[in-house]
């Protein structure tokens, strides 16, 4: 669902009518209809109406027919009610459209839903416009979107229309949302959905639903839109050291892989991949930082800086984590097909240029990429070095991208 910030009263067309309710004002749309703040006319009480129009004369799309068959998979797989899935209450309908009573969603300012000209309904992307969640509210939220979709998952059931606008809060709980294009899990080629949630190979099956929740995920870590993945941006130097949010992070890009068979298989192994993440300490974080500081010191005074830099990164285990396939979806988060890796460069201080076997990474504009930044560089061993335009040179030695997804390096 997208927000609707609504139209003058001269240009608003008039609102279907709905049996018992009222209704006030459309407060979002999507591909195939619109929501309505309705009023019951006998209790006062507030509902969620979504509309969606029959076909009608020559019309040859029936995106009614589409959502009656969606609702009726819905409930013939007896999914039930889960804390994370918005309820769909009751279906109905006129001569003119199809309707669908629901739970209004929180008002942005986090109060509950008023029939207020004011009221916005809060999803995750009006959120998201504030900027990125803070750690544990990113955790939070994730393993809601994520246990909502297991669900589904776990009934056999694929969403197909995973991401921020369809994610909403109601008594401040995300609930997932939308159900107008949900099919059985089989595979299937389909262009049903928002392109940018969409996987490259067009397959639309649990993986696809992974790969989009994988990309919701990144956005809450980045507060970046899904076209900027897998950089980090501004909040690169905070993800690296909370243990939470890198762990997070590595999940994000294994859900979010190009590759369909490196994602998690379903949604069930990626709620067990973000609850390991949940676990990690975040007191960790300052045990990692003061013990790569004493290592670089206490190196520093005896030896090259390459083999100080060396031993630096063998200190930080969220540098170094292994890929391997033998451990669970939540470890290998950064597999990526075997010709590319993607590899988060962190320094400190900041502005490094980032040199792999020599060469400067360029960006697609042929600027020089400076740290903190998130690199596709070739599979395999490389030399990496960085370049501060204050603190000189740094060689970081020989790194192995195929299970190094995170290299973190600080000027002694």
């Amino acid at each position: 669902m997208t927000h609707d910030p609504g139209h003058t009263p001269d240009r608003e067309p008039p609102p279907p009518s709905i049996p018992d309710l009222d209704l006030v004002r459309r407060i979002g749309r999507g591909g195939f209809g619109e929501v309505w703040l309705g009023i019951n006319r006998a209790t006062g009480g507030l509902k969620a109406v979504k509309v969606v129009p029959l076909a009608r004369g020559g019309r040859k799309v029936d995106p009614a027919g589409r959502e009656v068959v969606s609702l009726a998979q819905f409930e013939s797989q007896q999914i039930g009610r889960h804390p994370n899935l918005l309820d769909v209450q009751h279906v109905g309908r006129t001569d003119d459209v199809l309707f669908m009573l629901m739970d209004p969603a929180d008002d942005v300012s986090g109060k509950p839903a008023t029939n207020d000209a004011a009221y916005r309904p809060a999803t995750l992307e009006l959120r998201l416009e504030q900027g990125p969640l803070a750690a544990d509210e990113c955790l939070r939220c994730a393993r809601q979107l994520v246990a909502g979709l297991a669900h589904l998952h776990a009934a056999g059931m694929v969403h197909r229309d995973v991401k921020p606008s369809n994610c909403l809060f109601v008594n401040h709980e995300l609930k997932l949302a939308d159900f107008g294009l949900l099919s059985p899990a089989v595979p299937q080629l389909s262009r049903l959905g928002t392109v940018r949630y969409m996987p490259p190979d067009g397959r639309m099956d649990l993986r696809a639903d992974v790969y989009a929740a994988g990309l919701v995920i990144y956005e809450m870590l980045t507060g970046l839109p899904a076209e900027a993945f897998p950089r980090l941006g501004e909040r690169a130097r905070e993800i690296a050291a909370d243990p939470r949010l890198a762990q997070l992070n590595r999940v994000a890009l294994a859900a979010a892989s190009r590759d369909h068979h490196a994602r998690p298989a379903h949604a069930g192994e990626l709620l067990a991949a973000v609850d390991t993440a949940a676990a990690a300490s975040p007191r960790a974080a300052g045990r990692f930082r003061r013990r790569a500081v004493a290592a670089a010191v206490l190196v520093a005074a005896v030896v090259p800086a390459t083999l100080a830099i060396s031993l630096l990164l063998a200190s930080l285990s969220m540098s170094t984590t292994p890929a391997r396939r033998d451990r669970p979806p939540e470890v290998t988060a950064a597999v990526v097909p075997a010709t590319a890796a993607v590899v988060n460069f962190i320094t400190e201080p900041l502005g490094a240029a980032v040199l792999i076997d020599g060469t400067p990474y360029r960006d697609a504009d042929g600027a020089t990429s400076t740290t903190p930044v998130t690199l596709p560089v070739p599979a395999g061993g490389h030399r990496v070095t960085f370049q501060h335009p204050e603190r000189g040179t740094l060689d970081a030695g020989r790194v192995n991208f195929d299970t190094i997804r995170e290299v973190i390096a600080r000027w002694p």
